[in-house]
């Protein structure tokens, strides 16, 4: 068992963590989890949570973390009427199902191929938004009918295997098809919603039994991680919007695009480092 002093330390990077997460599901639209994950696996690691569970534990319970930041992120934005409720309507079957695939999935991958999927998919979205330009478009509207309802289970999927809230990948397919920067970190909101609701009963089955998993844990749910960072996240996240609304389109997106090239860098170093 750590000393009382490291655990402490390793508590409050938890505290900032949670700060950090609500400020980003307000900004981004997103629930916090890119940050969160990399935090966890580190301390999951220093608690001495074996390598074999310890990046689906730290996913899992971002995944948990999620469902009040982006219910409060939601609130806020849809006040301020930059939500596309249609979009979330048309998805309120396909993101689910996404989000339990991904935990289908996530009980039979590797803690390697849980964090290179993370990474794979972070720089893809950090190069598009870095480096976006108009020219980058797939078409001026959103895709209807199957088209629509595929993109919307790919979204769930590929968010609950990086134990985010689905605005990496919203953000980055609604902007591809011509819509306001804003708009799509405002409906991103409630794209968590529907991904990391269903994600909770998925990673809690998904681990259920595993050894290893340290106490306070349901599956691959850590709720005393839950319980640190949820208040301090929910306090935090309006203050997010409000940074949101006031950033311009290009600050948006090059501050997202550095930022989920921090993550990836951190995530391979854990690999090859």
């Amino acid at each position: 068992m750590p000393p009382f002093a490291d655990l402490a330390l390793f508590a409050l990077a938890l505290v900032a963590a949670g700060v950090v997460s609500g400020l980003l599901a307000g900004i981004f639209g997103i629930g916090g989890g890119a940050i969160l994950v990399p935090v966890f696996y580190q301390v999951f690691g220093y608690l001495d949570v074996p390598e074999a569970v310890r990046m689906h534990l730290s996913v899992g319970t971002s995944i948990a973390i999620i469902v009040p930041t982006s219910v409060r992120s939601f609130t806020s934005h849809r006040l301020r009427g930059a939500v596309d409720v249609d979009l979330l309507r048309s998805w309120l079957i396909a993101l689910p199902l996404g989000a339990i695939l991904a935990s289908v999935i996530a009980a039979a991958i590797s803690s390697v191929g849980l964090r290179l999927v993370f990474v794979c998919i972070a720089l893809l979205v950090a190069i598009r938004m870095l480096f976006n330009r108009d020219s980058w478009r797939v078409g001026d509207r959103l895709p209807a009918g199957l088209v629509n309802q595929a993109a919307g289970v790919a979204i769930g999927t590929l968010s609950g295997l990086m134990g985010i809230g689905g605005g990496v990948l919203n953000n980055t397919y609604m902007t591809s098809f011509g819509r306001p920067i804003h708009q799509a970190v405002a409906t991103s909101s409630g794209v968590g919603v529907l991904i990391s609701i269903p994600g909770i009963f998925g990673y809690a089955w998904a681990g259920w039994g595993a050894p290893g998993l340290p106490p306070g844990s349901t599956g691959f749910i850590n709720w005393i991680a839950v319980a640190l960072i949820t208040p301090i996240a929910l306090i935090v996240t309006p203050w997010g919007v409000r940074l949101a609304h006031a950033m311009s389109k290009r600050q948006l997106e090059t501050g997202f695009g550095v930022f989920l090239i921090l993550v990836s860098l951190r995530f391979l170093y854990s690999i090859y480092g």
